[in-house]
């Protein structure tokens, strides 16, 4: 298994041992500031800020839904991206990686920058997976598997141009720009699945998807069933025969 930001927190759950019912209980009964809870000294920092919210609500929140506290206690084996903010590159821990604290490397996952401040594991400054590899078909390829079932709920280009998000302007500007970032990567690492061989069959899952609403929990179980219908058109159609040729769905 592998993850990005909320893929890699929820994945962190499941690969813990809890069931998908009471991780779903679990997550539907959260409210915005068990994840996004402003910072007040950015308020007077202003562009001298680390973030705009605060590190420990988030990581609490983690917490509450991760019981191990290591990659080795996990019952399934957990590969989790990261993005050095200095180098640029795609860091992997976990089964496909470096080992280091598990809580901090799904906070570290998830903390897009402006929004989440950073932190350093082994040396390195870490955020946001999804930077590089917000769908990490990367850790997909490396993995010994006949098939592949990738579920898509980042930025898209097709959720462009909606209504406007009811954040201020610059935090906007900020998420378009980020947002069309990770569309193209997420584009780009689709062709380059398709056009290379000896990769295992990809089933690609794209549920509907809205822009702007990263910390709207209140829709969680709006999304969860979004996501269960994608899944099960996507199984009733898909012919699963390690042919290598995936479907791409929207809803």
């Amino acid at each position: 298994m592998g993850g990005t930001a909320v893929g890699a927190i929820v994945g962190g759950g499941l690969a813990s041992g809890r069931s998908p019912d009471a991780l779903s209980d679990d997550v539907s009964s959260m409210k915005r500031s068990d994840v996004a809870s402003i910072n007040p000294l950015a308020l007077l920092a202003g562009i001298r800020a680390r973030s705009v919210l605060r590190a420990s609500p988030l990581r609490r929140t983690i917490e509450r839904i991760v019981p191990a506290h290591r990659f080795g206690d996990l019952e399934i084996p957990l590969t989790v991206t990261a993005t050095d903010l200095d180098s640029g590159e795609l860091v992997l821990f976990g089964a496909g990686g470096e080992d280091a604290p598990l809580i901090d490397v799904l906070y570290a996952s998830a903390a897009l920058p402006v929004y989440y401040p950073s932190t350093v594991i082994n040396g390195r400054r870490l955020g946001d997976g999804g930077i590089r590899a917000v769908l990490p078909l990367e850790v997909a390829a490396k993995t010994p598997c006949d098939l592949v079932i990738a579920i898509d709920v980042g930025p898209g280009f097709e959720e462009r141009g909606g209504a406007a998000p009811r954040v201020p302007p610059l935090m906007r500007a900020h998420g378009d720009a980020v947002g069309i970032l990770m569309a193209g990567a997420t584009q780009s690492a689709l062709e380059w699945w398709r056009r290379t061989e000896g990769l295992p069959q990809l089933l690609y899952v794209r549920p509907r998807v809205e822009s702007g609403v990263t910390f709207e929990v209140e829709k969680i179980r709006d999304y969860e069933s979004r996501g269960y219908v994608a899944v099960t058109e996507m199984l009733q159609n898909e012919n699963v025969s390690g042919s290598g040729v995936d479907r791409s769905l929207s809803l």
